[in-house]
């Protein structure tokens, strides 16, 4: 991972950071990149779920709803910087238990902002929204002008999470900032529902990969140290730009249908193994493309790596996760 640059570095050395959700995707990159950066991160985990594997970092047991719980912490460890990513984030759970993903997905966000709120001194605030909030447009690409249409139970949940974040930017003047990002892929998704990880662990077994999709759905793929970069770009310029108070950021790495995706993911590996094409995917949303061009002209931000890039990136930490694995069996 590239460490960031060195006025990074001088904004980051020493500065007290709450991440939630930090043992997911996102959350784990960007941990790495905070200390990388000199940063002293402190992760908010909920029991039962895997802390982060990184030397240094304090993990705080909480519940996200648990807003005295995050007060104190808020409190005793100094915090000034909030990366808001804990959630419940997968839509087929959402449609199956609607009420815990907005207890977890929308209480927990209020129950974090009131709690800044009481702060007096309040941290700056990333909250973690998603293309999904969107819903289903005629015009796209999605900018963030764009209306919020999501109305399916993980959608609608991203919706108030989002609207919330605004509501307490405007109205307590919090230091708060919106990201809305397209599926991120890279090493250390385990999720192998997932495209992208499952179409690589399917291939480095020698087995044709699952579309549970009919394959045409259109999505955004942002590689995840990408997103990482983002996070981290928005927070240092919140720190010195009152106007992005309030303000939402699409950060998109470009976008492809599923089975363009896994034929990629395939030449990438020299395979010729065909997908089985499952059709089986229900309450998606058919095309789901995003404009960074907000980012670009506020923030000065844009994608490091190409899907081409990313992907090669992905793979090459796969074949180092399966490696041990496939050695161990051969000396069965």
């Amino acid at each position: 991972m590239n460490e960031p640059a060195g006025g990074a570095r001088s904004i980051w050395a020493g500065r007290q950071v709450l991440v939630t959700g930090g043992s997911g995707l996102l959350g784990s990159w960007l941990i790495a990149r905070l200390c990388a950066a000199g940063a002293r991160v402190v992760c908010l985990q909920r029991e039962g779920r895997k802390p982060p594997a990184r030397a240094g970092v304090q993990v705080v047991g909480a519940d996200m709803r648990d807003g005295a719980a995050i007060e104190r912490a808020l409190r005793e460890h100094a915090i000034q910087t909030v990366f808001h990513l804990a959630a419940q984030a997968l839509v087929g759970r959402a449609m199956m238990d609607p009420a815990s993903t907005f207890e977890i997905n929308v209480a927990g966000t209020w129950g974090l902002l009131d709690a800044c709120r009481k702060l007096g001194t309040a941290p700056q605030i990333l909250i973690a929204s998603s293309d999904k909030a969107y819903g289903v447009h005629e015009r796209l690409p999605y900018t963030e002008d764009s209306a919020l249409l999501g109305r399916a139970p993980y959608e609608a949940s991203k919706v108030c999470a989002d609207v919330i974040a605004q509501s307490y930017a405007q109205s307590y003047g919090l230091p708060v900032a919106i990201t809305r990002c397209g599926n991120f892929y890279g090493g250390g998704d385990l999720n192998w529902n997932r495209v992208v990880p499952g179409t690589i662990r399917s291939l480095l077994h020698g087995e044709r990969p699952l579309i549970r999709s009919n394959g045409r759905f259109v999505r955004d793929y942002l590689y995840v140290e990408d997103g990482a970069a983002a996070y981290m770009t928005l927070a240092e310029q919140l720190l010195s730009d009152p106007s992005l108070r309030g303000e939402a950021f699409n950060f998109a790495g470009g976008e492809i249908d599923v089975l363009g995706l896994v034929a990629r993911i395939a030449q990438a590996m020299g395979s010729e193994l065909q997908p089985v094409v499952l059709d089986q995917a229900s309450n998606e949303i058919p095309v789901q493309v995003l404009s960074s061009q907000k980012a670009l002209a506020r923030l000065g931000w844009k994608p490091e790596h190409t899907l081409d890039q990313g992907l090669a990136k992905a793979i090459a930490w796969y074949r180092r996760y399966f490696a041990p694995r496939a050695a161990g069996a051969m000396h069965e």
